[in-house]
């Protein structure tokens, strides 16, 4: 038995090596120069928030930091850096399929959740180590800001919001962490414990991927934000009458079927009615409070149904919207759902054909999207009339910013929490492409679709800023040690004191 512990140890290193190939300096430029095409030529937001002159001059850094042989996870970070600078929370960069699997063995893994709360990294996480919520100032030497910073690329978020990367960070710390400084056998945590101002340090041991998850299951913070970090929710919406005045109604995702004809979507709608058949009846709910904190998207049209009961204005899911090409660009880099090449072949026609369906309207060299897919809507007959308090946080993306920048722009409601990490002016997004690198098999996935969203120009909403509430309600140390509510606790008083 000690033996085998003894090879285990020494052969742990090597195997996570094997994993991070090196790549030739031939091999990085071609990668980076195919990765660089394809995002001009297909990725309608490349110049969302960035000049023409910003994106060059990344693109010159990150060829600079090639003109040596790389290691696949240095790569891997090169690349990160560009799409997080380009600002779409649905850029997403992937390493070679299997390659997490086989490069996070053994105990490497930073074992305790944390929290960000007011950029401070918190344990989330009661342990015999370091005590529930104290305040981690280092790790293995790095400062706790400095690990925030470096993180930030790993999750992408709408132009040039910040708040949403907190998600991410919270949610992955540990894997990040091993991403960005390699897995670890021991962690050394400077940390100052709750209420505490004296500098402690303690040493403790690294975990598996299988401890990681299931220290992450039972995190501290579960009952208030269990919903944050998943997008197929066993109750993914519901409402309650809270008292003689107030109702409330949560939406935590927008997966909710697949489309218009869904059976899931048909019995949300049938939900809706019956709600607000009920609140139209009952005048005396003066007060709707509409949760939408950890909804970070889904499917069209649950997002403008939605919204059609909260609205006395006509409405359109999109201002303009789109794309940069009808057929396919670099297809020989192309992921395909489909494995056989005929079948392939097939599927590119029906997607090429789809867009040429939609987006007919040739306008400066883009493709714009036609009056049959983005019709004029109306407010639906028993739309709620009396006050809304909009909830938001950091979590919405995707279809709930939209949803939630359509309630912001075009009505009265008023919207408490954080800044989402969708933009309210307008995203790309819609329909996403993924595409493989040759050398690294790095995969790339964004979507295609750039989005001006039907909202007015407010005072209080920035150019590539997410949703920006009237009142900002983040979550405090005290309430985070209570599990309290912050939020929705602050809205009830508001209601209470109006």
């Amino acid at each position: 038995m000690f033996k085998s512990k003894i090879i285990l140890f020494l052969f742990l290193p090597f195997l996570m090596v094997s994993q991070n190939k090196t790549l030739t300096t031939n091999e990085l430029k071609q990668d980076l120069t195919i990765f660089k095409e394809i995002r001009k030529k297909a990725n309608s937001g490349l110049y969302k928030y960035r000049t023409k002159k910003q994106i060059d001059s990344i693109y010159s850094w990150a060829f600079n930091e090639i003109k040596k042989p790389k290691e696949l996870l240095d790569f891997y970070k090169v690349i990160l850096k560009i799409t997080d600078f380009e600002g779409s929370t649905h850029n997403d960069t992937s390493l070679p399929d299997g390659f997490e699997k086989k490069y996070f063995t053994g105990n490497g893994f930073f074992p305790y959740p944390i929290k960000l709360i007011q950029n401070k990294i918190l344990v989330n996480f009661k342990n015999p180590e370091i005590p529930l919520g104290s305040q981690i100032h280092s790790i293995n030497g790095i400062k706790s800001d400095q690990i925030i910073r470096d993180f930030y690329k790993y999750y992408t978020t709408d132009g040039f919001n910040i708040s949403g990367k907190s998600i991410g960070i919270t949610s992955t710390f540990a894997k990040y962490f091993a991403l960005e400084y390699g897995m670890q056998n021991k962690f050394t945590v400077t940390y100052s414990a709750p209420y505490e101002s004296a500098i402690l340090s303690k040493t403790i041991a690294g975990v598996n991927n299988d401890v990681r998850k299931e220290n992450l299951k039972k995190r501290y913070s579960l009952p208030i934000d269990s919903l944050q970090f998943s997008s197929a929710q066993k109750d993914k919406y519901y409402f309650k009458i809270l008292n003689q005045n107030t109702a409330l109604l949560s939406i935590h995702t927008f997966v909710i079927g697949r489309n218009a004809k869904d059976k899931e979507h048909l019995a949300y709608k049938k939900y809706l009615d019956s709600c607000f058949q009920n609140l139209s009846q009952n005048t005396a709910i003066k007060n709707l409070i509409v949760d939408v904190r950890n909804n970070g998207g889904g499917t069209d049209p649950n997002d403008i149904l939605t919204f059609s009961y909260l609205t006395q204005k006509s409405y359109q899911e999109n201002a303009s919207a789109y794309v940069t090409f009808q057929n396919i660009p670099f297809p020989n880099y192309f992921v395909y759902e489909e494995t056989e090449p005929q079948k392939q072949k097939e599927e590119r026609l029906d997607f090429e054909n789809e867009l040429k369906e939609e987006f007919t309207i040739l306008k400066n060299n883009n493709y714009f999207q036609n009056q049959k897919f983005n019709v004029v809507l109306q407010p639906d007959k028993n739309a709620f009339k009396g006050q809304i308090y909009l909830l938001i946080s950091p979590r919405i993306a995707s279809a709930g910013s939209l949803f939630a920048s359509l309630i912001a722009g075009k009505t009265n409601a008023i919207i408490i929490g954080e800044e989402t990490m969708g933009g309210y002016f307008g995203h790309n997004g819609h329909t996403p492409v993924e595409y493989e690198l040759p050398n690294s098999k790095i995969k790339t996935q964004f979507s295609i679709v750039n989005l001006e969203q039907d909202v007015t120009k407010k005072p209080n909403q920035f150019f590539g800023r997410g949703v920006i509430p009237n009142y900002e309600v983040p979550q405090t140390f005290e309430d985070f040690m209570k599990n309290k509510d912050t939020q929705i606790d602050y809205t009830l008083n508001l209601i209470n004191k109006n």
